[in-house]
């Protein structure tokens, strides 16, 4: 027997196997038939295997085979794909609903239904800073002419019905979108639905809603446990996948650095080793470890970090267009972003903001190539997406304001963004491209990492939910029993002078919360429980109480209530009436718990009587009274420092965390937070 030829043939035999699992991985291994799910299209059969015949030409063409890498797919629909379909695919706009006339001023309350809203919504004013447009916005089409005449395929659903007709109407957008020359699927985007925040506005979050409720962002950070971070993703994944939201518009990685910000309550706080660790555990919760059929596609935001706004004006507003870096911290605010990348996050999103430092130009953030290209992409290694925020072609085009909107579409796509939020009108876009403003080899550049998301995430074979089960998953009583656990880990114990906390059973409690809206009515509500299970006995009268419980929720009237003037974080400012606080305070034996949404400044109330001071960030009576009660002992740390007074706000520098500020800045420091064990 000769051995040799043996040995040679045998090697042969592995070397061309291996060429062969490089070369052609459907090959290698035996793929698994994917669940297809279709109403428009026909299946087709090969070898056993089903395949939805997505351009309805009666044969399997390479994007429509599953079995096939992305890439491969990506480049087959890009050569399938006209122009006009290409331009419209990079749009992303407010979807609306059957009966959601949010929008619309004066238009009466309807309900909201599953069906489509086939009006287009044209807005002669900027939405933001509610001066008129050189040239009215459509912000959003009807929305069969949207995906059949604009070839519209991104969607924003700012609307908040029950998560049965969410999962409804998502699948009727989808068979319309199936039904189209080529099937491309929608993927339809969000803003959080899952905290229970104070400012809701347009493009901040959708506020409470039939999800699962978590702390607001700050609170999430404050429990200071990265493991139940993962937790809330991974819940709220499932409740997004199952009512058909496969991308949010979510989280943030701006630094609370400069405490007048009014985008602070959706942070995770001004430490950035603190928040890359957050928006880590929150990518990796909703994508996994890569996009699959079960992920939520993140776009993190706002690169490279709105935190550092001059004197806190937010650059939603001319007055508030510069980002500004007096303490040299510039890379510092790039943490989250690096932590954000390594996770895999899909998207990032570029702030308005134009850099008011000379090493940059100063334009905003979605022109600025310097950030865009040289930084994000080349240095930092991001390959996703770049999905401008919402408006700066026609509503904040900070530091292009005389070019054209042509030639603003020119200049951000040169910078890099491949996704433009706002309008829902390809014309201007296609104009531009016809003109010869940009080549359509730059638009495929663009298309292929949109495309590859949706292959990546499955929509190509099935887009479609189960609405009954959705009706199951969403807001379930087992999520919200985490949910509520985390809400009691998220409140921080500031002060427990004489140890009156935890109060003792029996104890009489006239328990009331402040909130001022700004709207008419009385901002003092009484907590008055019925058939409570409380060990306290809740009185309605502060006269008869043992001890008081006050709970302020100070607010500025929201970020889209700005005019520009000088911000101010004193509780007086913000629509507390501290002089009746203090009289309850001076009155009787009183916990004094804080909503804070941005580092309120707390030394109008009286310091010497304020013996026992309790933070929150977005939570519940519940958890409040739990920890008051010592039911849960507070493990929460502060995730920023609350400055000592407005003098120290005015003089803080705006890209620095309070903890490296001066000495004298912090009342209370980033991390504080006393236990019943060690609190004093």
């Amino acid at each position: 027997m000769k051995l040799q030829p043996l040995i040679v043939s045998y090697y042969f035999r592995i070397v061309v196997l291996g060429f062969l699992v490089v070369t052609f991985p459907v090959l290698a291994q035996k793929p698994v038939q994917p669940a297809l799910g279709q109403k428009n299209v026909n299946v087709l059969t090969q070898n056993g295997l089903k395949f939805k015949d997505l351009n309805k030409n009666g044969k399997l063409d390479p994007y429509e085979d599953w079995r096939l890498p992305a890439k491969s797919r990506v480049q087959d629909l890009l050569a399938q794909m006209t122009l006009e379909e290409k331009v419209g695919f990079m749009l992303i706009s407010t979807t609306r609903m059957a009966g959601d006339n949010a929008f619309q001023a004066n238009a009466a309350k309807s309900e909201i239904t599953s069906g489509f809203n086939e009006e287009d919504l044209i807005q002669p004013t900027n939405m933001f800073t509610r001066k008129p447009l050189p040239t009215p916005l459509m912000s959003a089409a009807g929305t069969t002419k949207g995906v059949s005449r604009f070839q519209l395929r991104h969607f924003i659903l700012r609307a908040n019905p029950s998560a049965r007709i969410i999962a409804e109407w998502a699948n009727n957008l989808q068979a319309l979108c199936e039904s189209s020359r080529l099937g491309i699927p929608a993927i339809v985007a969000s803003n959080p639905r899952n905290h229970i925040t104070i400012d809701a506005a347009i493009g901040l979050s959708v506020g409470a809603t039939s999800f699962s409720k978590w702390p607001g962002e700050l609170g999430l950070s404050a429990m200071n446990d990265l493991k139940m971070t993962r937790d809330f993703a991974d819940i709220a994944r499932q409740e997004w996948t199952a009512v058909g939201l496969r991308k949010g518009y979510m989280y943030m990685a701006d630094l609370a650095t400069e405490p007048r910000w009014q985008r602070i309550e959706g942070t995770f706080g001004e430490d950035a080793d603190r928040a890359a660790g957050m928006i880590r555990e929150v990518i990796l919760g909703f994508q996994g470890n890569r996009l699959s059929t079960t992920s939520v596609a993140m776009t993190t935001k706002h690169f490279p970090g709105g935190g550092p706004q001059e004197n806190g004006l937010d650059s939603h507003f001319d007055w508030g267009k510069y980002a500004h870096y007096p303490g040299g911290m510039f890379e510092y605010h790039l943490k989250p972003f690096k932590a954000a990348i390594q996770a895999g996050t899909s998207a990032i999103m570029p702030y308005y903001s134009a850099p008011k430092d000379k090493a940059f130009e100063a334009v905003g953030f979605s022109y600025n190539k310097a950030i865009l290209q040289d930084l994000l992409r080349k240095k930092l290694g991001f390959t996703g997406i770049i999905n401008s925020d919402t408006g700066p072609i026609e509503m904040m085009p900070w530091g292009v304001e005389t070019l054209t909107l042509h030639q603003r579409y020119q200049k951000a796509l040169e910078a890099g963004v491949d996704l433009f939020s706002g309008t829902a009108d390809p014309s201007v876009l296609l104009e531009t491209v016809k003109q010869g403003l940009v080549s359509e080899t730059r638009i495929n550049e663009s298309v292929a990492r949109l495309l590859t998301e949706k292959f990546q995430l499955g929509l190509f074979e099935n887009p479609y939910v189960d609405a009954e089960k959705a009706q199951r998953i969403v807001g379930n009583a087992q999520f919200q029993q985490k949910a509520d656990l985390a809400h009691r880990k998220s409140i921080v114990l500031l002060r427990n002078e004489a140890n009156q906390l935890p109060l003792r059973p029996k104890t009489k409690v006239y328990f009331e919360t402040y909130y001022n809206s700004g709207r008419s009515g009385n901002p003092i509500t009484v907590y008055q429980p019925t058939g409570s299970s409380s060990p306290f006995e809740f009185v309605s009268k502060k006269e008869d109480a043992d001890v008081i419980l006050v709970w302020l929720i100070p607010n500025a009237g929201g970020l889209f209530s700005s005019e520009g003037k000088s911000i101010e974080l004193q509780l007086s400012k913000n629509r507390i009436d501290v002089e009746h606080v203090n009289e309850l305070i001076r009155s009787k034996p009183t916990v004094v718990a804080i909503n804070f949404s941005n580092p309120w400044v707390i030394d109008e109330l009286d310091q010497g009587a304020a013996k026992t001071l309790v933070a929150t960030f977005g939570t519940t009576s519940a958890a409040l009274l739990d920890i008051v009660s010592g039911a849960y002992s507070p493990t929460g740390k502060l995730p920023f420092s609350i400055p000592a007074s407005q003098q120290m706000v005015a003089e803080n520098k705006s890209d620095v965390p309070g903890s490296n500020e001066s000495a004298g800045y912090a009342l209370f420091k980033l991390g504080h937070g006393l236990g019943y064990s060690s609190a004093k």
